[in-house]
């Protein structure tokens, strides 16, 4: 019959990902006329556990590449964007512990511009990003424990052993007497 152990260690205790679509406007000084491109960069956010939810708080930097005068000329605008992101992630079970759990917040898909227009002299964007959402918590781990104990090893330090007669002959032959007797002179 096997007997079990419980141990209490660290481990991820629920896991979700979600793909969030956010659109927003950015105001050239000039009027745009044509987008050329758009990019993201600077992507940066945190997750905290509040009210049983997970809030994420986060921040990028768009860049808008457009041309302006009639596709004359050409300039960049670029604007810093925070977002709040609030998900619900169930955890896959529960322990009666008072131990905090951590957070960890990863970016599965980093924030695309999807579609740009033009519109008035605005610039309306879309992004879309991708996050991956784990709680790592304490958790009860069985194992089966093997009744059979290993039996010790005997240790021997060494302090009885002799020197057998082969160490002895080689001992006797490396010994150079001259350096004996200048060492005895000296």
């Amino acid at each position: 019959m096997a007997n079990y152990k419980e141990i209490v260690t660290k481990a991820v205790i629920g896991k979700g990902k979600k793909t969030f679509t956010s659109t927003s406007t950015i105001v050239p000084d000039v009027k745009p006329t044509t987008i050329l491109g758009c990019w993201v960069i600077n992507h940066n956010f945190k997750g905290i556990k509040e009210d049983g939810k997970i809030k994420i708080d986060g921040s990028y930097d768009i860049n808008v590449w457009y041309s302006y005068d009639n596709n004359t000329k050409t300039d960049v605008v670029r604007k810093n964007s925070t977002y709040q992101e609030v998900v619900q992630l169930n955890k896959k079970e529960e322990l009666d512990s008072d131990d905090p759990e951590e957070i960890i917040v990863r970016s599965l898909k980093q924030p695309t511009v999807i579609q740009a227009d033009i519109n008035d002299g605005t610039i309306i964007y879309t992004i879309e990003k991708e996050l991956g959402i784990e709680i790592v918590g304490n958790t009860k781990v069985k194992i089966v424990v093997d009744e059979d104990e290993e039996e010790w090893d005997v240790l021997d330090d060494g302090s009885d052993e002799e020197l057998d007669e082969d160490t002895n002959k080689k001992i006797d032959d490396e010994v150079v007497e001259e350096f004996l007797d200048d060492q005895e002179k000296s």
